[in-house]
């Protein structure tokens, strides 16, 4: 291994795997322009305000899919616009046993913290239910099913939006500081800005929003490890699913 790669290696935490690198955050040619990242990020809060508005219209049946539909496809789109139709594949990787047990640990992990946090906040604070619970649990069965389609889709929207503003934090504080630093910044900032968009779920509680901070770190470190989107979008389903299917679960046996 030449010098260039050691020092190359050493800049990865101990976590990563060193094979490959993330996408995008390195200057041009490698990565996005500045310019580019602009793009990328305006698409991805775009993204966001198509998903709110669209989804006040059409959030039930066979309609509930086209607001996260969207939500994917335009930060998408964006990132192919800048470089090009292939590069949106990135992102994407095939998805092995190791990252199947990724999947499941880092979802039992999120889960203790979860449980966690939300036993210190209910014993402390006055907390707000997420409207999603109650929508599941007095859906008809059909209904459902449909959400719980639609929501998967959602939920790798939220992946895409989490994972490319991260990486466009990253791309510019890397150019200021150590890639470790960096990465560690850009995380925070993404999970930052992840409890900040789920405010109006929480009826504007900022504490419960500050909680999401943490988890969206936990749910964040499969595609840190692994580079595949897929592994924390399957973590935040396996999560999601794991809280709706109780409230529906509840409801059936409570009626």
């Amino acid at each position: 291994m030449s010098t260039k790669d050691l020092q190359a290696e050493k800049a990865f935490l101990f976590f990563e795997r060193k094979h490959c690198d993330l996408p995008y955050y390195r200057p041009a040619p490698e990565g996005f322009s500045m310019v580019g990242w602009l793009i990328v990020l305006a698409a991805v809060a775009v993204s966001f305000l198509v998903l709110n508005i669209v989804q006040q219209r059409f959030h039930s049946g066979f309609a509930g899919f086209l607001p996260p539909v969207l939500f994917v496809l335009i930060p998408l789109a964006a990132v192919a616009t800048v470089a090009g139709a292939k590069a949106p594949s990135a992102l994407f990787k095939p998805v092995g046993l190791r990252d199947i047990g990724l999947i499941v640990l880092f979802f039992v992990l999120n889960a203790i913290v979860t449980l966690i946090l939300g036993a210190i906040m209910n014993s402390a604070f006055h907390t707000a239910a997420n409207p999603a619970t109650d929508m599941v649990a007095t859906a008809s069965r059909a209904d459902q099913i449909l959400f719980f389609l639609w929501s998967a889709v959602q939920l790798l929207g939220e992946e895409i939006f989490t994972i490319l503003i991260f990486l466009g934090a990253m791309a510019g504080l890397n150019r200021v500081m150590p890639r470790k630093l960096a990465l560690c910044l850009a995380v925070l900032l993404a999970a930052i800005i992840f409890g900040l968009i789920h405010l109006p779920t929480y009826q504007g509680n900022l504490i419960q929003a500050a909680a999401l901070v943490p988890v969206r770190i936990v749910l964040l470190m499969p595609y840190l490890i692994t580079r595949n989107i897929w592994t924390s979008t399957g973590t935040h389903i396996l999560n999601d699913w794991s809280i709706f299917g109780l409230a529906a679960f509840g409801a059936t046996h409570a009626g």
